[in-house]
């Protein structure tokens, strides 16, 4: 792949940007809050898109490009996310059809930013559903649905069936594979593969 660095306006960002001669579309693929572009269902994903002639961009946000674990609010993330977006889309994926995701922290950038870059589809690696709990609390939990529900385009969410962050429901347009494990996707990893190849094939047709 190709690395790019890439000036935003919440600091440098990276892309790791792979584009087949004929490839029509692109997946672009943000990290977990304190994760990388290189976790396993990051990975696994990226390698079907490539499989099916798509190119792939795998963006690091700024504060992890400088070394730092905590994101910054969900405006800051969302900025930098689509500075680079309008940059690769200039460039190196300029006219291809964008397909927007990323696993968790980064699957929620994905959904809130889809409209304001054009995107085709989005695809949901462990989206967190609900803020971690950190003590029992009566009530219901806060919830992120409405992040999922604003999406315009289909999305797949590829969800395991014992995170912690719990289950997004089936809606219109929103498909959610469940798969064996928990928030890390690590233990079944072939069929996160085969859910997210099902649903590109299905999308790029």
């Amino acid at each position: 792949m190709t690395v790019l660095d890439l000036t935003t306006p919440e600091g440098l960002a990276r892309a790791h940007v792979d584009v087949p001669p004929e490839a029509r579309a692109a997946l672009l693929m943000g990290h977990g809050a304190g994760g990388s572009v290189s976790a396993p269902d990051i990975a696994a994903v990226a390698r079907v898109a490539l499989e099916l002639g798509m190119g792939v961009a795998l963006v690091e946000q700024p504060y992890r490009v400088a070394g730092r674990r905590t994101p910054p609010r969900t405006p800051k993330l969302d900025a930098a996310f689509g500075s680079v977006v309008e940059q690769l889309a200039a460039g190196p994926l300029a006219g291809l059809a964008l397909v927007s995701g990323g696993r968790s922290s980064g699957a929620r950038v994905a959904c809130r930013t889809a409209t304001g870059i054009g995107a085709v589809g989005v695809l949901c690696l462990a989206f967190p559903l609900h803020p971690p709990r950190r003590a029992p609390a009566a009530g219901e939990r806060p919830t992120r649905l409405p992040e999922l529900e604003a999406v315009q385009v289909p999305v797949l969410v590829v969800q395991g069936e014992s995170d912690p962050f719990g289950m997004p429901p089936d809606g219109p347009g929103r498909t959610v594979v469940r798969v064996t494990g928990d928030h890390g996707l690590k233990r079944d990893l072939p069929r996160v593969a085969e859910a997210a190849r099902t649903w590109l094939e299905g999308l790029l047709a």
